[in-house]
């Protein structure tokens, strides 16, 4: 079977879902030892033209628990952890010849001890056609990261923010939802869930690019939701700025779009954007870049913000030239036709074929800023000695490779409500993060200021079945 390796760092942002099962997978007792693996030698039978599909998949692929009613022949639960154990236990050679070439099982049902649904497109096919999509199922198992068995405990985790001088913090929308801002995943309450009105297949189409181009007005109609209504920060904010303050903050990367790391004292040259923010937007015609607050009023509206540069431009052209409608690649057979789009004003004309505002927030199938590339492997990697992972689910590629790419030996801690389940941490501590990194501070003999901290007790009860996964609770004084 030939491996095929992807640059996941530098993909487009695409939404992946756990390649794990939410069963349990990540249980904080796999195996430490990885074994050596190298490709074996197994006739592939495909193409290479269809390995960015297969990335693709392997990027979006549901749990388990999504393929119950289908009539699929699946690995069980326990099968596919007993599949990932023998892998890591006998390395990829080994493992191959046990399974695929014993015909013990079939690669296409291999496939999903490792999270991948069989594609449509192969089915009846023979299953050496499956050996590719398996192959990259194997590949990136065996890049996951294996958790440090020397960390278990919050003790542990304290005198890690003491001792380390160059800790990076991932950050995600959990960091924000005490402030009030919705998340994007929660049941009821993200984002996502809210949006369903709108009668997309899938809701998180708002935030595609290729739907944008299509159909600005789709955004648009949802953008005041997401507009960023406060200035005010949260204690997990003051959290990182207290890192800052201490010299131990190596990089902020951030999935966050409301700029509050900002707000709170981050530094420019200490803070990665990596989703991009609302504080600027740009012409999608002619790259014209302004304050997003110049299309608040739009925003707000939900009307789509063209391109005043456009406009005026466009209104310069002399007289008696015929202007042919420009489409700014929208494809008009599915566009939402605005009102002043049917006018025969001269003026409105104008304005209806001006480019179209894009806040310079990162949609799907977008790349991601070079800066978040480059400060991560040029900079970051050589000097990191703790990661702090607070506030996402890490469901968004490519920043949900971060954790696996940075050293094997650098300590990570994931704090967050629900526990991760595709990635091995150190330390897992669930609850709300305020209170979290509150407790934290307090442990380690840190003053945390925000007026939004109380003098509640935190209870720490460390789960059943688990060495390194604690929960958090507060309770009144």
């Amino acid at each position: 079977m030939e491996v095929f390796h992807g640059s996941p760092l530098k993909a487009p942002a695409v939404e992946v879902v756990d390649l794990s099962s939410d069963n349990g997978f990540d249980d904080g007792k796999r195996e430490n030892e990885r074994a050596d693996a190298s490709s074996p030698e197994l006739d592939n039978g495909e193409d290479s033209d269809h390995l960015s599909l297969y990335e693709d998949m392997l990027d979006g692929m549901p749990n388990h628990s999504d393929w119950e009613d289908e009539p699929l022949d699946v690995c069980s639960v326990e099968e596919s952890f007993a599949f990932r154990k023998r892998l890591r236990l006998v390395g990829e050679d080994q493992f191959i010849t046990e399974t695929v070439e014993a015909g013990a099982v079939t690669a296409k049902k291999l496939c999903t001890a490792f999270g991948i649904r069989p594609p449509p497109f192969l089915e009846g096919q023979p299953d050496h056609k499956y050996y590719p999509l398996l192959g990259l199922g194997i590949t990136r198992e065996l890049s996951k990261r294996v958790k440090l068995p020397q960390f278990n405990t919050i003790d542990d985790a304290v005198d890690l923010l003491r001792k380390s001088k160059n800790i990076i913090v991932l950050t995600g929308a959990g960091i924000s939802t005490s402030l009030g801002i919705p998340d994007f995943r929660s049941k009821d309450t993200g984002l996502y869930s809210q949006l369903e009105h709108l009668g997309l297949s899938d809701p998180q189409e708002v935030f595609d690019i290729s739907i944008f181009r299509e159909d600005p007005s789709i955004f648009y109609s949802v953008a005041k939701d997401i507009l960023p209504s406060t200035r005010k920060f949260s204690p997990t904010h003051a959290f990182i700025k207290l890192l800052q303050d201490k010299e131990k903050l190596l990089t902020n990367f951030t999935q966050n779009i409301d700029n509050l790391e900002s707000h709170a004292g981050i530094v420019p040259e200490k803070l990665i954007q990596c989703h991009g923010s609302f504080a600027t937007a740009t012409c999608v015609e002619c790259g014209y870049r302004v304050k997003c607050e110049e299309i608040y009023k739009d925003l707000k509206a939900g009307r789509v913000a063209r391109c005043d540069r456009c406009v005026r431009s466009l209104r310069l052209k002399p007289f008696g030239i015929k202007r042919k409608r420009s489409t700014n690649g929208v494809t008009t057979s599915k566009k939402k036709r605005q009102s002043y789009e049917d006018s025969t004003d001269d003026e409105d004309y104008d304005v209806a074929i001006a480019g179209v505002m894009k806040p310079d927030i990162t949609f799907f199938g977008e790349d991601l800023p070079e800066t978040f590339h480059d400060r991560l492997t040029k900079h970051d990697r050589d000097l990191v000695d703790l990661v702090l992972v607070i506030g996402t689910s890490l469901k968004v590629a490519p920043v949900s490779e971060v954790s696996n790419f940075l050293p094997p030996e650098t300590p990570q801690i994931y704090i967050s409500r629900e526990p991760c389940q595709h990635i091995d941490f150190d330390i897992d501590m669930l609850g709300e993060c305020d209170a979290i990194v509150t407790e934290l501070c307090r442990r380690t003999g840190w003053e945390l200021q925000h007026e939004m901290i109380k003098d509640d007790k935190v209870e720490v009860q460390l789960h059943e079945g688990y060495a390194s996964r604690f929960s958090f609770r507060s309770v009144p004084a």
